[in-house]
């Protein structure tokens, strides 16, 4: 099975005052932890950005091995994103990340993948029924056609997509802990004050 994974870092961030994918963690950008975290796991690796002044940008951080493309639909959205994503990549499954996830577990990654055989997708879900889509695994064409389906009926949000798909496993929280136990694979730097966390989270692991 061919896996991919695309990483949306479309964003600038108002909190943060800059591009979330670039902010310096650890004097490391947020991207290049995710991308890091990939390791072998993952045979192609992309970069959905909205513009050319990010390719320029993320050019000199992702490394040769990642390829950075540009979502030039006027509608910035992860579902945009990720459908730019998904009509480009040539791999039969393909994982969707946030570029702000810095510790997203490599253990959680292969899990999701193992799972999608012969499913469409594989979504991690909390015991109170949220969802995380945007750290799941799809099967590339029916994704793509869901999230085309949904755009066209002027959806705008991730579940639009999930929505549209059938075959779907869902995979608990709960089952996931025992190989990521404080589940930080699902920790998002959104403000300054998530940075702080994300950095002593770090020094704490150095120690």
């Amino acid at each position: 099975m061919s896996k991919s994974a695309i990483i949306l870092a479309g964003g600038f961030s108002s909190r943060l005052g800059q591009d979330k994918g670039l902010l310096q963690l650890a004097g490391r950008p947020l991207v290049r932890h995710v991308l890091d975290k990939l390791g072998r796991v993952i045979d192609e690796k992309m970069v959905i950005v909205t513009s050319k002044a990010q390719v320029e940008k993320y050019a000199k951080v992702v490394g040769s091995d990642v390829s950075i493309v540009v979502d030039s639909a006027n509608l910035h959205c992860p579902l945009v994103g990720a459908l730019v994503g998904l009509e480009k990549t040539c791999s039969e499954h393909t994982l969707l990340l946030p570029c702000d996830t810095p510790f997203v577990c490599r253990d959680v990654i292969s899990l999701l993948f193992d799972l999608c055989i012969s499913r469409n997708a594989v979504i991690p879900r909390w015991p109170n029924g949220y969802v995380e889509p945007l750290q799941a695994v799809y099967a590339a064409k029916p994704a793509m056609e869901a999230a085309k389906n949904a755009l066209s009926e002027g959806k705008m949000n991730m579940q639009s997509m999930v929505d549209k798909l059938r075959g779907i496993r869902y995979v608990s929280t709960l089952v996931l802990e025992q190989l990521d136990p404080e589940l930080r694979t699902f920790f998002n730097v959104n403000g300054p004050l998530d940075l702080r966390k994300a950095e002593n989270m770090l020094s704490h692991k150095r120690q």
